[in-house]
């Protein structure tokens, strides 16, 4: 004759207690990832198939027709996109390049202990905190014709200034645009560079002084080469974020004079929410998303592929 044993609930305890210990790390990050998926893959699948049928809310609230690859044809071969994209790798590639040069040139000066310096590192933090879309309103006034000080300071060191001002000629407003990125973003490499500067050990700059190592070599050979992960990384999210750039091109230029400061960002505003073309600029959204992508893989392939974690 066959018996059988019930369990009691708290024999349970012991396995559950250890099921929730092992799988702690999942069940704490799950909400995130699940708000990721909602926020993040939802948009972008609906974006996918909406780019493949005309529809323009102009039009009717449903799409019209299946289209297949023509609305990415129409972006490709539409002269504003390309445009558009031209002026958006030029701002994040030149961007991230000079506000990396000058945040660590500015990060260096900072650990020279210098009378004042706590005043300028607090003082570093505030073009940062400031919203974009108020930045592009102070420099709007700042490179006014009429009397912008920018303007007035260029024509006081005998430097030409367009008749129509900075932002209304074709050959100086993106580059009033770039002045005011460099502006307000140097000082995030700046901070984030001086801290990872000041994780460097003293023992091994101290047994560089001693061999007798010049400040360049220490620069060159152990401070850069150590914070070299840090660097690597805040260029790529810088990256990804001017080349979203948006709210300053319209406050700024809108996208004018013509196309010269047309950014994919204003581009896909425009055709999303004031020509209200969805087809056409989810087919746009999603060649932004894969060049930024390939871009970035590219980078982070080549940036860490020598690298030993």
């Amino acid at each position: 004759m066959h018996t059988t044993t019930v369990r009691s609930p708290r024999a349970f305890g012991p396995a559950r207690k250890s099921f929730i210990r092992r799988n702690l790390p999942y069940l704490l990050i799950a909400p995130s990832v699940v708000m990721l998926l909602a926020l993040i893959a939802y948009p972008l699948l609906f974006a996918l198939r909406s780019s493949f049928y005309f529809w323009n809310l102009q039009i009717g609230p449903e799409p019209l027709q299946f289209v297949g690859f023509e609305n990415y044809v129409q972006a490709f071969n539409a002269f504003d996109f390309r445009a558009a994209l031209t002026n958006t790798l030029i701002l994040s590639i030149l961007g991230t390049a000079l506000e990396f040069i000058f945040g660590l040139a500015i990060a260096l000066i900072l650990l020279k202990a210098l009378p004042g310096m706590n005043i300028v590192r607090a003082l570093l933090i505030l073009p940062t905190t400031i919203a974009p879309i108020v930045v592009g309103f102070l420099f709007r006034y700042l490179y006014d014709p009429g009397g912008g000080l920018l303007s007035w300071l260029l024509q006081s060191l005998w430097l030409p200034v367009p008749a129509q001002g900075i932002l209304g000629s074709p050959s100086t407003a993106l580059a009033a645009i770039l002045f005011v990125d460099i502006w307000q973003w140097t000082p995030f490499f700046a901070i984030v560079l001086y801290a990872s500067l000041l994780a460097v050990p003293d023992e091994i700059l101290e047994a560089a002084r001693l061999d007798r190592a010049s400040a360049r070599t220490i620069l060159m050979r152990i401070k850069l080469p150590l914070i070299k992960r840090t660097a690597i990384i805040i260029v790529m999210l810088r990256f990804m974020q001017i080349f979203n750039t948006f709210d300053t091109v319209l406050v700024l230029t809108r996208g004018g004079p013509g196309t010269s400061t047309r950014t994919l960002g204003y581009s896909l505003y425009e055709q999303g929410l004031v020509n209200f073309n969805i087809g056409l600029v989810s087919a746009m959204t999603w060649i932004t998303v894969l060049i930024v992508n390939v871009i970035v893989a590219l980078y982070v392939f080549f940036a860490f592929r020598n690298e030993e974690w």
